[in-house]
């Protein structure tokens, strides 16, 4: 049996996935956001990401590293990049291969279910292959306005994705998991 892809999206209410001047988790990490977090990273999985994700965690500066950040460098990683050689962190290796190929591969061939971390081009081109199993986002409550960055789902391929489940963490933040249907978009 295939092993699941897995898409977490972190956005505003406008639609931006990244913001500039703007702290982390947009400001609003609780303690049961914090909680879901770690019991994320606790689960079996292979995270896939791409080169600049990579390049912003590992670029940390100790004093950076919160909670999580031990199980981060424990779980392997697989980096998607055609310029990286080398990778620093541990269990992280480079692939240089087509994502869709190789993804299609390790979904295929895999015993752990694959997600992502941050990612938002990797995650697009995945969402756009029809590979991406379940997406979740987590909509934080803002407007980013004129600090947003990276338009969630710019130049997206139209899906219809059916609601799995949500939950409300620390009273603010809305999480939505999705999974797509293979059905074309309700049109007139």
């Amino acid at each position: 049996m295939a092993v699941s892809v897995i898409v977490d999206i972190f956005v505003s209410v406008d639609g931006w996935a990244g913001s500039d001047g703007l702290p982390g988790y947009f400001g609003y990490l609780g303690p049961e956001l914090q909680e879901w977090i770690m019991d994320e990273l606790a689960a079996p999985q292979l995270v896939v990401m791409g080169r600049r994700t990579y390049q912003a965690l590992a670029g940390l500066p100790e004093e950076a590293h919160g909670k999580s950040w031990g199980r981060t460098a424990e779980l392997d990683k697989v980096v998607f990049s055609r310029t990286l050689t080398h990778a620093a962190w541990p269990n992280t290796r480079i692939c240089s291969r087509d994502l869709v190929d190789e993804v299609q591969e390790m979904k295929a061939g895999g015993s752990l279910p694959l997600r992502t971390w941050g990612s938002l081009s990797l995650a697009r081109q995945l969402i756009s292959a029809g590979l991406v199993d379940r997406l979740r986002l987590m909509t934080f409550p803002l407007m980013a306005g004129p600090a947003g960055r990276d338009a969630a789902f710019a130049d997206m391929e139209s899906a219809d994705l059916e609601l799995a489940g949500h939950r409300v963490l620390d009273g603010r933040v809305l999480l939505a998991e999705y999974r797509p249907t293979g059905k074309d978009i309700p049109r007139a």
